[in-house]
């Protein structure tokens, strides 16, 4: 059984919208977070390159990129898979993340399901020394956080349209 985390947010926005959101924004609403940060140097700005076998990078103030992961689905306006990795992991240790964008009652449900950390050792520096259980619950809880961000820009198109 691979040990996964899986949280929702439903939006005020279309799929289409949300997907673009969530990919071309990502540098917007993107929150780093100290527990789980891909390396150990400052965080630097999220970004997506588009498409099948495009990236999902890391660009730090210095120009350097880190490749967190290659785009292995792009599926606009349903779905997003991209691999997901840390400095510290080994080559075989590999995260995936899946992002669905389904309508449901008029809004859109986007759903983060992050799996493969069983491919991460317990007492590999990224674990922090949590245990499974509650290591996936703090993974969990920024995947919440981030979703939420992203719904603060899809609520600002919202009043902007409002305003109009």
């Amino acid at each position: 059984m691979s040990s996964r985390v899986v949280v929702a947010l439903r939006v005020r926005a279309t799929p289409e919208r949300a997907f673009a959101a969530f990919t071309q924004e990502i540098g917007t609403w993107w929150r780093p977070n100290g527990l789980f940060a891909f390396t150990p140097r400052e965080p630097g700005v999220i970004s997506f390159e588009s498409g099948q076998g495009g990236r999902l990078i890391e660009t730090r103030s210095n120009g350097k990129i880190f490749e967190i992961g290659e785009i292995r689905v792009w599926d606009p306006p349903r779905r997003l898979a991209f691999g997901w990795r840390q400095a510290t992991f080994a080559a075989a240790q590999n995260t995936q993340v899946e992002v669905r964008f389904e309508t449901v009652d008029g809004e859109t449900r986007i759903t983060v399901e992050h799996s493969g950390w069983d491919s991460i050792p317990a007492t590999h520096v990224a674990r922090h020394g949590f245990a499974d259980a509650v290591f996936l619950r703090r993974h969990g809880e920024w995947w919440q956080a981030l979703l939420s961000a992203c719904q603060t820009i899809l609520a600002r198109d919202e009043l902007e349209t409002d305003d109009r």
